[in-house]
C-alpha cells in the first residue's frame, strides 16, 4: 500500500490536515453566503443584486424599461438580471472552493503523484488520468461500449 522504503504516514498529521481543510471549507462557505453579486440585463437597464444565499437584496430598473403595455419584457429582463447575478455567485464559489477541492483530492490520494503515500488508497488517480473513470479507456468507456453493444475487444472503445 505504501511506496517502497516509505515509513507510512503520520495519522495525527493527516488528521490535522483534514481539520485545516474543514476549517477552510467552512470559512469559504461563510464567505460565499455573505457575498453579494450584481447582474444586469438589457444593457444595464435592469440590475439585480443577490447574496450567496440566494436572497435578492436590490433591484434597479431604468425608467425607460417600465412600459405598462409590455410588462412581459420587463419580467424577462428582471429574470435575466437575477440569473446573471446568480451565475456570478456560482463562478466565485467555484473559484473559491476549487483550491479546497484540490487539497481534498490530494489528501484522499487523487493527486500528489507517487510521492503521496495515500495515492490510490481510495481508488484515486487524478481525474482524466489513464484508467480513471471518465478517461479514454476508463471504466465508463467500457460500460458505454457494453451498453451500446460494442463488439470490439475491451480497450478499443471510443
Amino acid at each position: 500500500m505504501f511506496p517502497p522504503d516509505s515509513e507510512g504516514f503520520d495519522m495525527s498529521q493527516l488528521l490535522q490536515q483534514a481539520q485545516r481543510m474543514q476549517e477552510q471549507l467552512l470559512s469559504a462557505q461563510q464567505d460565499i453566503t455573505e457575498a453579494e453579486a450584481t447582474g444586469s440585463a438589457g444593457g444595464g437597464l435592469v440590475r439585480a443584486t443577490v447574496t450567496g444565499a440566494g436572497e435578492l437584496t436590490d433591484l434597479q430598473l431604468d425608467p425607460s424599461v417600465v412600459d405598462p403595455d409590455d410588462v412581459e419584457t420587463l419580467a424577462d429582463l428582471i429574470i435575466a438580471a437575477v440569473r446573471d447575478a446568480h451565475a456570478e455567485i456560482q463562478r466565485r464559489a467555484n473559484e473559491q472552493l476549487g483550491s479546497i477541492n484540490a487539497d481534498v483530492a490530494g489528501l484522499l490520494g487523487g493527486a500528489g503523484g507517487a510521492g503521496n503515500p495515500l495515492a490510490g488508497l481510495f481508488g484515486g488517480g487524478a481525474p482524466g488520468a489513464p484508467g480513471a473513470p471518465g478517461a479514454p479507456g476508463g471504466a465508463q468507456d467500457t460500460i458505454r461500449g457494453e451498453i451500446e453493444g460494442d463488439e470490439r475487444p475491451s480497450g478499443q472503445g471510443s
